[in-house]
């Protein structure tokens, strides 16, 4: 049973909606990339567990703080005899092990190596599950997703579930009688309970609101060269359709996200999306889908 699902960050959304909207430096593509390859993994992963029979908890993207420290768990999993906790990457290419280091086979480039941060993970959820007076057994695994990652020199001994594994894996957890009581409802919700929203290791560029290019960009492949035919947005680029509101809506929310300072008001939103709309246009839209708070030229949306 899915308790917790997996929703984009919002670091990956900020990212996401800064792309189309600023010039990114090479270092902070980079990064976004790997944003998105990393949820791109996670989101594959899930559609497989959804095949686990029997009673099991499957609690997504979680992030807990104890003792000061910080960790993140992709997938944990509560069965009636262990908990596992699941990091999963989404590397691509050929990698190699060396004096527990991980490299990349082209270009030598060191990584940080996925077994170090699991063993946090593992010892920080210990504490947490101590502090909580609880004595599950638990268990970690790395999950390479990606069918096009190899990784030499991988011990034998080191708890890595490769993709042409992870059918085993998960066959063998399926077919493992599991009975759940209450204890394991209320851990899960405690757990889901001390979930921190703020990411503390969130890295975002600086951007303001002037530097941003404004307008309503094509869903499908990011261009602004869209114009409106019958009450759908056209893309000149790809020929990709999106329906008035919906561009609308999408565009409230980036408003939304990247200026939380900023009020929603008809003016603000109209000024953001920059588009063959009239001012009226986005009011329907607002009262429509958002609670208007005031009655007078000071009216905005929530």
């Amino acid at each position: 049973m899915l308790l917790k699902r997996r929703t984009e960050s919002a670091e990956l959304l900020t990212m996401r909606y800064l792309n189309p909207r600023m010039e990114l430096t090479p270092k902070e593509k980079y990064h976004y990339s790997k944003l998105e390859k990393g949820y791109e993994g996670e989101v594959k992963f899930d559609a497989l567990a959804e095949s686990l029979q029997d009673e099991r908890y499957i609690l997504n993207d979680l992030l807990f703080e104890i003792n000061n420290s910080y960790f993140q768990i992709d997938s944990l999993i509560i069965s009636q005899g262990v908990i596992h906790l699941l990091d999963i990457k989404n590397f691509e290419g050929d990698f190699y092990l060396q004096s527990d280091k991980l490299y990349s086979v082209k270009s030598g480039r060191e990584y940080k190596n996925p077994l170090d941060q699991l063993k946090r993970s593992t010892t920080l959820f210990g504490q947490l599950l101590q502090s909580l007076q609880q004595n599950y057994l638990f268990e970690s695994s790395v999950i390479f997703i990606n069918p096009e990652f190899t990784l030499y020199q991988a011990p034998r001994d080191r708890p890595i579930i490769f993709l042409s594994q992870l059918n085993r894996f998960l066959n063998v957890l399926s077919n493992t009688p599991s009975k759940l009581n209450d204890g394991h409802k209320k851990l899960a919700e405690k757990l889901i309970s001390l979930h921190q929203i703020k990411n503390p290791y969130t890295i975002l560029p600086n951007y303001d609101y002037d530097q941003l290019q404004k307008g309503i960009y094509c869903k499908t492949c990011q261009s602004f060269l869209v114009t409106i035919h019958n009450y759908s947005f056209v893309c000149k680029k790809c020929g990709g359709h999106e329906k008035v509101e919906s561009a609308i809506l999408r565009s409230i929310e980036e408003f939304k996200l990247l200026f939380p300072e900023r009020k929603i008001t008809s003016s603000n939103i109209h000024d953001w999306c920059n588009a063959d709309l009239h001012q009226r246009t986005i009011a329907r839209v607002l009262k429509k889908n958002y609670t208007m708070i005031g009655h007078t030229r000071d009216t905005y949306f929530e």
